[in-house]
């Protein structure tokens, strides 16, 4: 019998195409490292995981990269509870287009948000087993998520696995955060 959910969260992964979105989602979901093709449209997955003893069911969204699917991008937005913005530090330019992606994703969610935040964003770079390649420095990641206020800038590997379930589980921490400091401030104004 499965556990009781005690939250729901809808999490949409956005970037560029080819940055690892879609490797990163499998190395999750499977613990394996898998080559992929590009995602058409959008890919939608689910896991079941515990965080800090509460049953937490994320609802993935990976979204294809590829201009021609930014159009659609807004209506995948709609009910999200957080985004994950991939990059791939050894391509500066799957960066370029960053203040884009953002934009729209921000845009969508303020028409539709229900409480009084931002939501919260984790910028990931992946290909951390590529160190070697790097054309992205750490320093202007995090430079860009502080003038971003963005959750929170992590360096991952999907083909190791280093640091693939930290992302996951910060941002599944944050959204459980946000929504009980939520409870409480309203039942204090109730």
């Amino acid at each position: 019998m499965r556990p009781k959910t005690d939250y729901l969260f809808k999490v949409v992964i956005f970037g560029d195409g080819g940055v690892g979105k879609t490797t990163l989602v499998k190395r999750y979901l499977l613990g394996t490292f898998e080559n992929t093709t590009m995602t058409i449209g959008a890919d939608f997955f689910v896991k079941r995981v515990k965080v800090d003893e509460k049953n937490v069911t994320l609802q993935i969204w990976d979204f294809g990269g590829e201009e021609q699917f930014r159009f659609i991008l807004p209506q995948y937005v709609s009910g999200s509870s957080g985004g994950i913005f991939m990059f791939d530090i050894s391509r500066y330019m799957s960066l370029n287009n960053f203040d884009d992606w953002l934009e729209i994703f921000r845009e969508e969610y303020s028409k539709k948000k229900k409480i009084n935040q931002t939501l919260p964003i984790i910028m990931v770079g992946g290909k951390k087993d590529l160190a070697e390649k790097r054309s992205v420095e750490k320093q202007r990641a995090q430079e860009i998520v502080k003038s971003q206020n963005l959750l929170d800038y992590i360096e991952c590997s999907s083909k190791t696995g280093e640091n693939v379930d930290k992302i996951f589980e910060e941002l599944s921490r944050e959204m459980i955060q946000r929504i009980e400091t939520f409870e409480i401030e309203k039942q204090a104004r109730d």
